[in-house]
């Protein structure tokens, strides 16, 4: 290993179900087995790495364009003390039968912290199929969450991610298009209608809002955030380094940090910006393909190296049965972030 995962050990725990350490595998080998996770969120608090995820089942429904075969259900959260220590799943902290507003597709999550108090923010479809976020609640980072009773207003599409900067403010990021629908709203408005601009246009990006201080709604109306390339010019919809889907923000040395998947092109990409809103200047691949359709990911900081997570289908080699994984993250001179998966 080199750069940010030099003297790391090249090996995890991973933990059966009762969070016993079982066996070892190799660094970005699955986090845990026996279970299918996706769509991992990480964050560091009180110097444990919490890892938040989706839960990928075989429930038999059919695949269709708008993803209706990644029927997640429930989500989960996996614990690492240590790179190179157990890693511990807690098990389902919020089903969507607890979610009152919720029918469907517990899609990818995210969580924050104020206080002693943690939220986790997800995507789901409602009674009339449409994506909403809602925020749910907990005394433990760990959970179990307690859903709020109706979903964030203003704001909708999936991937939710909140950026929690150096003053206290906290910014939710979603968006993905496609089976995200984020195609489909014009500001606060769902208008069920396909609206994608021409190739040749300035392409759809994430929204972006400002969380009220207890983080359950909106502070601002939401805005987009603009992908640029190095001329400044915003990237188009059919360039393949457009934004697709899993935006995540992290402040690095001063600096923002996008990362989202690019879809098609099936690589995890980042851009950079001296503001949370943009716009983002496109800086390179930091994830070359993974085996299954999806990838998405986070950035977390754990003993003082950088580390991305993201999921793939390498296990399963079904696209809709994932497992997270780890692999060093390298923050070069010049602002680039590569992962070194193993």
């Amino acid at each position: 290993m080199s750069g940010a995962g030099a003297g790391v050990e090249d090996a995890l725990r991973v933990a059966g179900a009762d969070g016993t350490a079982t066996e070892t595998v190799v660094l970005d080998g699955p986090l845990v087995e026996g279970v299918w996770t996706a769509d991992p969120s990480g964050h560091v608090w009180d110097g444990v790495l919490y890892v938040y995820t989706s839960h990928d089942e075989e429930t038999g429904v059919a695949r269709d364009d708008d993803g209706s075969h990644y029927d997640m259900r429930d989500y989960r959260v996996i614990e690492l003390r240590d790179a190179g220590g157990p890693a511990l799943d807690h098990g389902a902290v919020l089903h969507v039968d607890d979610v009152p507003w919720a029918e469907r597709q517990m899609w990818a999550p995210d969580a924050a912290r104020r206080g002693d108090t943690f939220y986790l923010f997800f995507p789901a479809k409602d009674l009339d199929g449409v994506f909403r976020i809602g925020v749910a609640t907990s005394c433990s980072p760990t959970g179990p969450f307690t859903a709020e009773p109706e979903p964030i207003a203003g704001i909708g599409s999936i991937d939710p991610a909140v950026l929690t900067d150096d003053d206290g403010s906290a910014y939710l990021y979603v968006g993905g298009i496609m089976g995200g629908q984020l195609q489909r709203w014009d500001g606060a408005t769902y208008t069920g209608v396909d609206a994608y601009p021409a190739p040749d246009a300035p392409a759809l990006g994430p929204r972006v809002a400002r969380l009220t201080d207890d983080l359950l709604a909106l502070a601002e109306p939401a805005r987009e955030v603009v992908v640029t390339d190095a001329d400044g010019q915003p990237l188009t919809q059919g360039d393949p380094r457009r934004f697709f889907e899993g935006p995540w923000v992290s402040r690095i040395d001063g600096v923002y940090h996008l990362l989202y998947s690019t879809g098609g092109a099936h690589t995890l990409v980042h851009a950079t910006s001296d503001s949370p809103y943009g716009p983002f200047t496109f800086r390179g691949t930091v994830l070359e393909p993974v085996v299954g359709w999806t990838t998405q990911g986070s950035i977390a900081q754990l003993d003082g190296r950088w580390y991305l997570l993201y999921h793939d289908a390498r296990a399963s080699g079904h696209d809709h049965l994932r497992n997270v994984r780890i692999a060093p993250l390298t923050v070069h001179a010049d602002g680039r972030l590569t992962a070194d998966p193993r």
